[in-house]
């Protein structure tokens, strides 16, 4: 399978892990040979439930046989759909009180910008500079790493990126912005809290000009960082927000929500102002929803902050600098990018995985199932700090 995978499938970097799967439960990841590996990346902050939940997959198997696709978007009443929308909304504030469903995070990106224009009537974004919201056109014009976009430009016009937690920046949102768009942590940057009211002085900024807050909680939302939406920390409260990744259980999903006053806006002048065939699909909807009140009725927001104090108290380490993030979503920081990637590396061979952040080449991901057990965690760090004293020994 190995070789097929390398001759009939494309690839997206020079040297994929390439583990071949057999199956996964639960905290772990089996190979084919019946290696057993523990799964410390939660399928890049997706699996919030660990794999094979068996709720989500009861859902997703009793969907099956009620029904699949029925139709594109937004035409047919459909049971999951409707009730995942509104678990959302019920967990949200007030203003947030509409849902659009998408295949993906990305497509939740394009959504949200699109309707930040069809509100303002502006065209200009603000977005910060390392940020990352998706891969697709819009999304990576919105995204700050000029290495990632310069192969792909020309791209959609009118973006101005800021310095994430600058202050002084703030005097380039003007009367011309329809938005400005962040992510709450910034991911690929190394897990970048925001600090010192930064995200409060954006929105303040913005209602000030009449330009609306996007902010992407794409990985930080769904109770991964503590709270059911990552915002919820930092005492603000956006005009739009974006979120996937974790809110599907493992399959794909994303969403946008805003006021109904304004994704009202894309129904009419023009009709099918956004449209997509299979956003929403009944199956992938079935597992969010059972995926998100799992999340909230078995207490596992909170254990997220909990679970970050387990792991933070076992994982000190002269070799580790810093541990950024919140919650279950945690980067390790180390001296060189080559020593991140051969600690990555020899933890996988001794059945850990961990895993890169897009653009802080120092970092090591630690985003676990929010089901891990504290003994998995333990064992997990201890690879972790024998596999440092190895390679800086």
């Amino acid at each position: 399978m190995k070789s097929d995978f390398f001759k009939y499938q494309a690839q997206t970097t020079p040297h994929p892990l390439a583990i071949e799967i057999y199956h996964a439960k639960g905290s772990y990841i089996y190979d084919l040979s019946g290696k057993k590996y523990l799964d410390f990346v939660a399928g890049v902050s997706a699996n919030s439930l660990g794999h094979n939940h068996p709720k989500v997959s009861k859902a997703i198997k009793n969907q099956l046989d009620n029904y699949a696709h029925v139709m594109v978007y937004g035409e047919f009443i459909q049971q999951p759909q409707v009730q995942l929308c509104k678990v959302l909304v019920e967990n949200s504030p007030k203003n947030l009180n509409a849902v659009y469903l998408t295949n993906s995070g990305t497509e939740a990106t394009e959504g949200a910008l699109k309707l930040a224009k069809r509100v303002t009537n502006r065209a200009e974004i603000i977005a910060a500079k390392n940020s990352y919201h998706g891969n697709t056109m819009g999304s990576m014009s919105v995204s700050g790493v000029e290495k990632q976009n310069q192969a792909f430009r020309p791209l959609i016009p009118g973006t101005k990126f800021i310095a994430f937690n600058c202050d002084f920046c703030l005097e380039q949102i003007t009367t011309k912005t329809a938005a400005v768009i962040l992510e709450t942590i910034q991911g690929g940057a190394g897990f970048v809290e925001p600090y010192n009211n930064y995200l409060q002085k954006v929105a303040k900024k913005c209602k000030a000009v009449g330009a609306l807050l996007i902010l992407d909680e794409i990985q930080t939302g769904i109770g991964r960082t503590g709270k059911f939406w990552g915002f919820e920390n930092y005492n603000v409260v956006p005009d739009i927000i974006i979120t996937g990744k974790g809110l599907g259980g493992g399959m794909p999903i994303g969403a946008f929500m805003a006021s109904f006053d304004h994704m009202n806006l894309l129904k009419d002048n023009p009709k099918l102002g956004h449209i997509s065939t299979f956003a929403g699909h009944p199956v992938i909807a079935a597992a969010g929803l059972a995926t998100a009140n799992t999340i909230l009725e078995e207490k596992l927001i909170k254990e997220s902050l909990r679970k970050e104090k387990l792991i933070k108290k076992h994982l000190q380490h002269k070799a580790i600098k810093e541990i950024r993030g919140k919650g279950l979503m945690l980067a390790v920081l180390l001296e060189t990018p080559e020593l991140a990637t051969k600690t990555i590396l020899k933890c996988l061979d001794k059945g850990l995985i961990l895993f890169f952040l897009l653009f802080e080449q120092k970092a090591i991901r630690i985003t676990p199932p929010l089901t891990i057990s504290d003994d998995e965690i333990i064992q997990g760090c201890k690879i972790i700090l024998d596999t440092l004293d190895e390679v800086t020994g």
